[in-house]
């Protein structure tokens, strides 16, 4: 007996390969999901199954261009670009977020303790691997995600697959975005930082009037150890923070990037 949904016209498979590039493309961008914790075939079986259950909600405009392999190949190109703007939002935000956690490790003098970063294939602080996946914690629990797919859901209503036109405000926001990174990693790790300066003025007030003691083999552990504390102090402090960040990414992406790549 022959499967209903596998009946499929050429029509309709290219809808949904369509619809499955452009979710297959945010889903690889996304948090948790882009790194390579998760295998390829997880990332790849879920996306199957979100476009399957798009394909009926989402109307694609059946055009000359798309039974011609060169206007189909267009077409996924767009659907691939949309998807990997959209993701490039969010990515950026953890990027900020690392970055962070960079500059903590730079000042406590973890700079050598250096981990390999799955997500990035290259190597990162200690500190920046905890701020990742603290971030990580902090977006699954503030439902973050749901935001991620809403967005997602949104850009077939306001973008007709296949239909790309960027405006001149995207280059913009990607210039905004970039600044923002640098925005959010020195707030978060301005507390961090202003306790290894005071800590370094004590050292060297120490210095001037105990010369004998031995300062450097003295201020790494005193720099590591309380740097670790107040990290540990801030955790609980940076909740609403990324609540707020989260909230107006989310709100970013569906009020912000999708018109400028509308029509």
């Amino acid at each position: 007996m022959p499967i209903p949904w596998l009946n499929w016209s050429l029509t309709q498979f290219q809808a949904f390969v369509i619809i499955l590039t452009r979710v297959a493309s945010v889903l690889f961008m996304m948090p948790i999901l882009g790194t390579r914790y998760v295998p390829s075939l997880v990332k790849l079986g879920l996306a199957l199954v979100i476009s399957l259950i798009l394909l009926p909600l989402v109307k694609v405009e059946v055009s000359a261009a798309l039974f011609e392999p060169v206007g189909f190949g267009w077409v996924l190109i767009a659907e691939l670009m949309i998807g990997l703007i959209l993701g490039l939002t969010i990515k950026m935000i953890f990027a900020g977020i690392q970055l962070a956690g960079e500059f903590m490790g730079y000042q406590m003098g973890l700079a050598m303790a250096s981990l390999f970063d799955p997500q990035s294939g290259g190597n990162n602080t200690v500190t920046a691997e905890f701020n990742y996946l603290v971030a990580l914690l902090f977006f699954l629990a503030l439902d973050g995600h749901h935001l991620f797919f809403k967005a997602l859901v949104e850009s077939f209503r306001e973008i007709a697959p296949g239909v790309l036109q960027v405006r001149a405000g995207l280059y913009e926001y990607i210039l905004q975005l970039s600044g923002k990174m640098f925005v959010i990693a020195l707030k978060l790790s301005a507390p961090i930082m202003a306790i290894i300066l005071f800590i370094h003025m004590a050292l060297g007030l120490t210095a001037k009037m105990v010369p004998q003691i031995n300062l450097l083999m003295a201020s790494f552990p005193l720099t590591i150890g309380l740097g670790l504390v107040f990290l540990a102090l801030s955790i609980e402090l940076f909740a609403p923070y990324y609540q707020s960040l989260f909230e107006e990414t989310g709100r970013g992406m569906v009020k912000t990037v999708l018109p400028l790549l509308g029509r």
